[in-house]
């Protein structure tokens, strides 16, 4: 067990998000760009104090893309860390959810942009450290695994 002045001294410096690998019925998929930034990510923000992680994706999913999800279609992926894109010296620190779509998505609250990709590739895009190092290759290499013969 931690003690409360080490939880201090750590806890400011950590941004926990739920976040989604929304994948679109063409199998693309879905990242946003944050008003003011340059990075892709994939679609998510913090998690509330107390709150559930799948909790938290679906509120943000309705806030950001006006999209409403129903929490049990989320299958959880795991937990992934990276330096945060727009917060020097932070680390994001991600409970990463699958979910798959079919309805329409419109940028709301802070997201300026959104750009659907084959997650073979980055899309040409600008990425946040946690999506192009640890999200869209841990995808890619789910999906080889459930292709590989």
């Amino acid at each position: 067990m931690t003690s409360p002045e080490h939880s201090i001294a750590v806890t400011p410096n950590i941004i926990r998000i739920a976040a989604a690998i929304l994948i679109g019925p063409d199998g693309r998929t879905l990242l946003v760009r944050k008003r003011g930034t340059q990075a892709f990510m994939q679609p998510g923000g913090k998690i509330e104090s107390g709150e559930q992680p799948v909790s938290a994706l679906a509120r943000e999913l309705e806030e950001e893309l006006a999209l409403v999800i129903d929490p049990a279609s989320a299958t959880w992926l795991g937990h992934f860390a990276a330096p945060a894109v727009n917060e020097p010296g932070f680390e994001v620190q991600a409970e990463l959810f699958l979910l798959h779509i079919s309805g329409p998505v419109t940028p709301a609250a802070e997201i300026e942009e959104v750009q659907w990709i084959d997650p073979d590739g980055d899309g040409g895009l600008v990425l946040a450290p946690l999506t192009r190092d640890l999200v869209l290759p841990f995808y890619r290499r789910a999906l080889l695994t459930r292709t590989a013969p």
